[in-house]
């Protein structure tokens, strides 16, 4: 264990910016998502590869307590950019 106020490590400084880098990487999603709609041929292609290929249809069921369902991937897509919940899975 490093000591309070020590310099990351290497791996540490690695860990760190992995972290935020894909939260970056989410955000800018959400930003073309809030742009462009989930009709868009980048974020349809986003939207493919979270799901193995293929979008969703119908409802759709989440792990968030409070709002288990939504009506369409899309609008499930567009709560998680809303409230910056990024990685909240189907």
């Amino acid at each position: 264990a490093q000591q309070p106020g020590t310099p990351l490590s290497d791996e540490e400084y690695s860990q760190f910016f992995r972290f935020l880098q894909t939260a970056r990487r989410a955000n800018t999603a959400c930003l073309l998502r809030m742009l462009y709609g989930c009709q868009y041929p980048l974020v349809q292609r986003l939207d493919e590869y979270e799901n193995h290929g293929v979008i969703p249809e119908g409802p759709v069921c989440s792990e968030l307590p409070k709002s288990p369902i939504f009506p369409d991937f899309c609008t499930f897509s567009f709560y998680r950019c809303t409230k910056k919940k990024y990685f909240i899975k189907v």
